[in-house]
């Protein structure tokens, strides 16, 4: 009977040590590794805490705030934490505050949220590598010190890194009435051809990258893109509609080589906004309308375009019609 006793008290006592061990494991990472991050001219700033015995490990950041000096951006925030059952601890729901601050050079941006809030699936080891991720936004705010505000009713980004290729990404995204900067909009469309809520857009791909996305992509440099695999993309802005597919390769220096095919409906009102925006001037614009006339004529239907978008030798066309450099894919 004693024996019997004693297995359900030894038990305890060795979930218990294991608890202390991984709770002490946490609190003591985070701390060096805000550390380390001192020692490289950062500000890297928190109260660091975890609880939750005997069953989670909840670990909140009070007051944090940190600060990288090669690239300017900032993040503050109250509160920030991550929870995980003790026994998988590299599977993390995090919850962000309802208030953040992010800062660069330029401008401080306030975002408030009802909800941001993720589950992080972890490559268990040093660099804690993702795995997969599944966040979930609703009813974000965002208001600049340089005058501008933009909002966005929900949106969603679920990722899962290939078992054959773990620098590649599975990427799903989502959002549901956004609405943009006003001073973005007032260069877009100055004329008010457009609604100023942006209906939904979604994106569908498989983007491969040159490291993995652990934690030396926040100490040191960010993953930059190889190849992008692009299943589906589509952006539903008033009468206008635009969908995507297909794929590129991008070079070290983030110059994409490939091809994507779109189908813009109401491409008239597409150029005219371009027009009015001034991105287009008045002889390249009234140039490009009569070549994609021609392409939407070869689809049978005057209001939308069915052409490949080809990136080639740096610069972009869509069809036969240039339309200047392509874009770098670089992330800052």
């Amino acid at each position: 009977m004693r024996k019997l006793l004693a297995l359900p008290i030894l038990a305890a006592i060795v979930w218990s040590g294991w608890w202390v061990v991984a709770q002490q494991g946490i609190t003591r990472g985070i701390d060096t590794w805000l550390q380390a991050r001192e020692g490289e001219g950062w500000q890297a700033e928190a109260e660091v805490a975890t609880r939750g015995f005997p069953l989670t490990l909840e670990t909140r950041l009070t007051d944090l705030a940190l600060a990288d000096p090669d690239t300017g951006l900032a993040w503050n925030a109250p509160v920030f934490s991550f929870t995980a059952a003790a026994y998988a601890p590299t599977r993390v729901t995090a919850t962000w505050p309802e208030t953040q601050t992010i800062a660069s050079p330029f401008e401080r941006i306030e975002i408030r949220s009802q909800t941001m809030q993720g589950f992080l699936g972890l490559v268990p080891g040093p660099n804690l590598a993702l795995d997969d991720s599944d966040i979930t936004l609703e009813h974000l705010t965002f208001a600049s010190t340089a005058g501008w505000t933009a909002a966005l009713a929900s949106g969603s980004l679920v990722t899962r890194r290939l078992d054959e290729d773990p620098l590649a990404h599975d990427i799903r995204f989502a959002t549901r009435d956004l609405e943009p900067a006003a001073p973005l909009l007032r260069i877009i469309d100055p004329t008010g051809l457009l609604p100023q809520v942006i209906a939904e857009m979604t994106l569908e791909a498989r983007v491969a990258f040159d490291a993995p996305w652990d934690r030396r992509a926040i100490e040191d440099r960010r993953p930059q893109i190889t190849r992008l695999e692009l299943e589906g993309a589509s952006a539903r802005w008033g009468d206008m509609a635009l969908d995507a597919a297909g794929s590129l390769t991008v070079d070290p220096k983030g110059t994409p080589e490939g091809r994507i095919t779109i189908r813009a409906t109401n491409w008239r009102d597409m150029v005219a906004v371009a027009r009015a925006s001034g991105s287009l001037p008045e002889g390249i614009a009234d140039t490009l309308e009569r070549g994609l006339e021609i392409l939407a004529g070869l689809t049978g239907n005057p209001r939308t375009i069915d052409a490949p978008l080809s990136f080639q030798n740096g610069f972009v066309s869509l069809g036969p019609i240039p339309l200047g450099r392509a874009p770098a894919f670089v992330i800052r």
